[in-house]
């Protein structure tokens, strides 16, 4: 069965950082678009940033600047770095392993980020 288990989430300071983590199991991880997303409570999921199996990125002009996503292919690790949090950050954050061929589509159960002072 395969598993995208987060990690990384907490309380933070606006201004602050915080580095989200995903690790995959069971999927055959490179080939795979692995995407962060959040959700907001009465808001729709949202797509903050992906990163295709070549190492090409996508970001939400939301967080352009303040956000980094980056992949480590040995580890079967995905990685969120926050920096310059808002409070409009406050989510909780997916993670998403996509198969653009097969259409295989997977999520991890979802990691806390609160911003507020």
């Amino acid at each position: 069965q395969v598993q995208l288990v987060e990690s990384g989430g907490g309380w933070v300071q606006p201004g602050g950082s915080l580095r989200l983590s995903c690790a995959a199991s069971r999927i055959i991880f490179s080939i795979y678009t692995m995407g962060w997303y959040r959700q907001a409570p009465g808001k729709q999921r949202e797509l903050v940033a992906s990163i295709r199996s070549g190492g090409s990125t996508n970001y939400a002009d939301s967080v352009k600047g303040r956000f980094t996503i980056s992949r480590d292919n040995a580890k079967n690790t995905v990685y969120l770095q926050m920096n310059s949090l808002k409070p409009e950050d406050t989510a909780v954050y997916y993670c998403n392993a996509y198969n653009t061929i097969g259409g295989s589509n997977y999520w991890g159960q979802g990691t806390q980020v609160t911003v507020s002072s």
